[in-house]
C-alpha cells in the first residue's frame, strides 16, 4: 500500500466520528431536499397543466343586455365590464358584483344572475384580465388558480361599484357573486373591503389546500414506494406546499393567496357556499372546509348529482330561489308598511324574505323543483 493511501486510512481511522456525523447530516438534509424538489417539480407541473372540466358550452344561455363600462384594475390595467340594471317593473333591491369563472367572461352572468336581475338587483359584471374584452400584461398568463392579479381586478370592480353607488346616491354597499376562481377573488377582496356585505360562492376553493389535495392524489405517479407516500406526516405536506408556492411565485411571477386564511381573518358576514355533490375536479370537502371556517350567518348547499359548477344547470329553479332569497335576506330585506295609529307618520321596517337558516346542507330533489 502506498504512503498516500496509508495516510488516508490513518486519517479516516482517527476521525471516524466526524465522518459519521457529516454523513448523517448529509443524509438528513440532502436526501429529503432531493425528495422535496422532485415533489415540487411535479406539483408545479400540476399548476401548469391541470385544467378545469369543460362542463358546458359557452353559448348555452341567452345574454343579458347592459351598459358597457370600463375601469382600471388596482394595478392600472384597463378592464371591460357591463352594468345591467334591474328590471323596470320591480323595485330596486341593491347591487351585486359578479365574478366569472376561469375561461369564461362577463356574459356568463346571465346563467347565474338572471333571476336576481328580475328580482330587482343591478348587476355589475366584468372580464378578468386575459378574458373577454379585458387586456392582459405580456408577462402574465391567467390560470385557474386565483392570484394577486385577479385580486387587483376584483378590487377595481369593487371600486367602480362604490363610485357608481355614490353617484346614484345609493347606499355604498353591495353583494358579490363568484364562480370557482371568481368566488376566490371575491372572498379575498371581501377580507379588506367591508362594503361587500354578502357573498355567494359557487365552486369556491382555497388554492393551497387544493394543490395539496392534487399532490396527494397524484403522488403515486412519481413516488416509488407506496407505503412511503401514503404515510408522509402532515408536516411534510405543509412544508411541501410552502416550498412549492415559493417556487411557483418565482416561476409564474405572481402570488397565490389563501382563501381559507382570508375567511379565518374576515369579519363575519353572510356567506352562501354551493358545491356539486359529484365534483370530480374540486372535492366537496373544499367547500365544507371554507364553510367550517366562516362566521355566522352562513349556508352550504351540496347540489345533488352535479359536477363542477353544474348546480345552476341541473337545478335551475332551486338555484335561483336559493341565491335570490339569500341576497334578499342579507342584502336587501323586504320593506313592509307599518300600520300606525291615526295621526302618526307611517314608518317602514326591514323584514327578511325568508327566515335565517344555518344549516350545512340545504336539501334539494334531483328533479327541478317547481
Amino acid at each position: 500500500m502506498s504512503l498516500l493511501a496509508t495516510s488516508i486510512m490513518d486519517a479516516l481511522a482517527r476521525n471516524w466520528a466526524i465522518l459519521v456525523i457529516a454523513s448523517t447530516i448529509i443524509t438528513l438534509i440532502v436526501v429529503p431536499a432531493v425528495i422535496i424538489m422532485k415533489y415540487v417539480r411535479i406539483s408545479l407541473n400540476i399548476m401548469r397543466t391541470t385544467k378545469p372540466p369543460l362542463a358546458r358550452g359557452p353559448l348555452d344561455f341567452d345574454r343579458l343586455v347592459g351598459e358597457p363600462v370600463s375601469f382600471p384594475a388596482y394595478d392600472g390595467l384597463p378592464l371591460s365590464g357591463m352594468l345591467i340594471r334591474a328590471g323596470p317593473d320591480v323595485a330596486r333591491r341593491g347591487l351585486i358584483v359578479f365574478a366569472h369563472e376561469f375561461c369564461s367572461d362577463m356574459h356568463s352572468c346571465a346563467r347565474y344572475c338572471r333571476p336576481l336581475q328580475r328580482a330587482g338587483y343591478d348587476i355589475l359584471t366584468f372580464d378578468f384580465r386575459g378574458h373577454g374584452l379585458s387586456g392582459c400584461a405580456p408577462d402574465y398568463t391567467p390560470r385557474q388558480w386565483v392570484t394577486d392579479r385577479d385580486l387587483d381586478d376584483m378590487r377595481g370592480a369593487a371600486a367602480f361599484a362604490e363610485r357608481w353607488l355614490e353617484e346614484q346616491a345609493y347606499p355604498v354597499e353591495f353583494g358579490a357573486f363568484g364562480i370557482s376562481r371568481g368566488a376566490c377573488a371575491a372572498i379575498l377582496v371581501a377580507l379588506e373591503n367591508p362594503r361587500i356585505r354578502v357573498l355567494v360562492s359557487d365552486g369556491g376553493f382555497s388554492t393551497d389546500t387544493t394543490i395539496e389535495y392534487f399532490m396527494k392524489r397524484w403522488a403515486y405517479i412519481f413516488a416509488k414506494v407506496r407505503f412511503v407516500y401514503e404515510n408522509h406526516p402532515p408536516v411534510f405536506w405543509r412544508f411541501l406546499r410552502w416550498s412549492m408556492f415559493l417556487f411557483a411565485r418565482w416561476e409564474f411571477k405572481c402570488r397565490f393567496p389563501s382563501v381559507r386564511k382570508a375567511i379565518r381573518r374576515m369579519t363575519p358576514r353572510p356567506m352562501l357556499f354551493i358545491h356539486g355533490e359529484n365534483d370530480s375536479y374540486l372535492p366537496v370537502e373544499q367547500s365544507r372546509r371554507l364553510y367550517a371556517l366562516a362566521g355566522q350567518p352562513k349556508q352550504l348547499w351540496i347540489a345533488p348529482g352535479t359536477r363542477h359548477n353544474q348546480a345552476v344547470i341541473r337545478h335551475p329553479d332551486f338555484y335561483a330561489r336559493l341565491t335570490t332569497d339569500f341576497f334578499a335576506q342579507h342584502l336587501a330585506p323586504v320593506t313592509l308598511p307599518v300600520i300606525a295609529p291615526a295621526g302618526a307618520e307611517v314608518a317602514a321596517i326591514g323584514l327578511p324574505v325568508v327566515p335565517a337558516v344555518e344549516s350545512e346542507t340545504i336539501p334539494a330533489p334531483l328533479a327541478h323543483p317547481g
